[in-house]
């Protein structure tokens, strides 16, 4: 699991993301049990510990298609920011707002990587 993302899919997905324009930052994803949102306390431990984005998905995902032997992408939208200063209570709603307006975005990165595969 030291190296779960296959690096073949992520250096063509930032080449199309080049490509079109679309911002998209790589790093190191927290995969917490959820279902609530983080407490400023958290968001700090997981800052220090090395996560640079945390979220309640993909973590167990990945780990069920490694385990199958599957070569994996992921890609996530990041919907509110857990930077200490910078972390404000958000609801529900405000993430589904920001994933929708990001949505095209992604889905557009997926469809290009898929066809160029």
């Amino acid at each position: 699991m030291s190296e779960a993302y296959n690096k073949k899919y992520v250096e063509l997905a930032l080449k199309i993301a080049k490509e079109k324009n679309i911002k998209v930052s790589t790093g190191v994803y927290a995969g917490l049990t959820g279902p609530c949102f983080e407490t400023p306390a958290e968001y700090r431990y997981l800052w220090r510990i090395g996560a640079d984005v945390v979220g309640m998905s993909t973590v167990p995902e990945v780990i069920v298609a490694v385990h199958g032997g599957m070569s994996v992408f992921g890609v996530s939208i990041v919907t509110d920011l857990g930077v200490e200063g910078k972390v404000f209570n958000v609801s529900h709603e405000e993430v589904q707002a920001v994933a929708n307006q990001q949505e095209p975005k992604m889905s557009l990165l997926v469809k290009e990587l898929v066809s160029r595969l």
